[in-house]
């Protein structure tokens, strides 16, 4: 083999090591947008004009955008080909993480489908707290006696309204409260964890010294590759 095409093969492992490591194996797309699919035996409420009942029927949960205090989350039909609600959430914490998704719902009167309150994905800690259109917020808050997260929107919010549109939390008199009386504020240790191990903010030092590796790796085996005259 002659110098240009020991060039050409150390250039094309050195490549494919990049390659491999950029698309390491087992990573998922789920763990982005947090896709949920959620199989109800019974009709459930979700945040929408009015009351948006869904159906008992299997239904697929994804986190749009997630790049502030406030979350997009959106419901889709079992086939991902309909949307049927996009609701407004603000993270929620949890003290301890569980390996299944969990949904939790708010108290409702004797005859009216539950409605969510909550959403964790597995093995997160923060969760989805869904957020209620007012008039929706103060009715839920009144048959569970407690603070309901609401908005100051009655007609169908677009996402860009989502994001900007304040949040607040009702009682049942209507009065409102703090956001904090409904959301637990996590521990400053165990969201500093949680933090570090996002992937937008882990060290590249590994990646690097996987690279350097694999280069190393790649050269010496060229070496011991037979040389043969021109």
């Amino acid at each position: 083999m002659n110098k240009v095409s020991r060039l050409k093969v150390g250039g094309m492992i050195f490549v494919l090591s990049l390659i491999a490591l950029a698309f390491p194996c087992g990573a998922k797309a789920d763990e982005w947008n947090r896709k949920t699919t959620v199989t109800f035996s019974a009709p459930v409420e979700v945040p929408g004009v009015g009351a948006q009942i869904l159906p008992a029927g299997t239904y697929v949960f994804k986190v749009m955008d997630s790049a502030s205090d406030r979350h997009i989350v959106q419901i889709f039909n079992e086939a991902e080909d309909h949307v049927f609600t996009t609701i407004l959430a603000i993270p929620n914490y949890r003290l301890k993480a569980t390996d299944k998704t969990v949904i939790t719902f708010k108290e409702r009167a004797e005859g009216q489908p539950e409605a969510i309150r909550a959403w964790f994905y597995p093995g997160r800690q923060w969760g989805e707290e869904f957020v209620y259109p007012k008039s929706r917020a103060i009715e839920l808050a009144k048959v569970s006696n407690e603070p309901v997260l609401s908005m100051p929107l009655e007609a169908e919010p677009t996402v860009e309204a989502l994001k900007a549109v304040p949040i607040e939390a009702v009682r049942p008199t209507g009065e409102e409260v703090a956001v904090a009386e409904v959301v637990e504020a996590p521990p400053a240790e165990p969201a500093a964890k949680e933090a570090a191990a996002l992937p937008v903010t882990a060290s590249r030092l590994p990646l690097l010294g996987l690279i350097g590796i694999l280069s190393l790796s790649a050269g010496v085996g060229l070496s011991l590759i037979p040389k043969q005259s021109a």
